[in-house]
């Protein structure tokens, strides 16, 4: 038997907006969103190699394009931001797979990620539903999804809805330069006998 819906309480929905969040988010603004920096990338690149085409050729002019997007691309500020917008695209695949979004499908959103000495760090704006300690029970998977060796998660102590993770890469406390101990060069070999003056060897008296 089919119902009729009660507009009047669609009206009053105070969750009315929900659906529309959803909506954009799966629309073309929200995957342009989430891909704003490729976008830009790309677009930049496709404006200087058509602006380069009007003055050479455009075989020289997508030359050109690739040899300084390879230059750029070795650059270690590049690189840094680069782990950035990976860990930014694997972050909104954990919280898909492990369900930390809202029941309307609304993803945590990424205000924001920077690279740090250690790694990267990345500001997120919880939504309804979702706070640091749905984060903080998903450690393992967070640092299994960003390839990092750690992660950490931290609240904001006025505004809880805001939440940092640091994503660890690096451990820059860690030796660099490992001094080997010279008994590994007698490894399987009989030791020399020791001298009677050597520290810990009683001395013998002479007859």
């Amino acid at each position: 038997m089919p119902t009729d819906r009660n507009h009047r309480n669609q009206r009053n929905n105070p969750y009315a907006l929900d659906g529309l969040a959803v909506t954009i988010h799966r629309s073309a603004a929200g995957v342009a969103w989430r891909w704003r920096t490729e976008l830009a990338i790309l677009t930049t690149t496709a404006a200087a190699v058509w602006r380069l085409s009007h003055l050479i050729t455009l075989t020289w002019a997508a030359v050109g394009g690739g040899l300084v997007l390879a230059v750029f691309g070795v650059l270690p500020w590049t690189r840094r931001r680069f782990w950035c917008v990976l860990a930014r695209h694997r972050v909104h695949k954990l919280c898909w797979e492990t369900r930390l979004h809202t029941r309307a499908g609304r993803l945590p959103l990424v205000l924001w990620t920077r690279p740090t000495k250690v790694g990267e760090r990345l500001h997120l704006l919880c939504r309804a539903g979702i706070c640091a300690e749905d984060f903080e029970a998903h450690i393992g998977e967070l640092r299994a999804a960003c390839f990092a060796r750690d992660a950490r998660v931290t609240r904001n102590t006025r505004w809880s809805q805001l939440v940092t993770i640091d994503i660890i890469r690096r451990d820059t406390l860690a030796a660099t330069h490992h001094v080997t101990s010279p008994l590994r060069a007698h490894r399987g070999k009989a030791l020399p006998p020791p001298w009677p003056g050597d520290p810990g060897v009683p001395a013998t008296s002479e007859p």
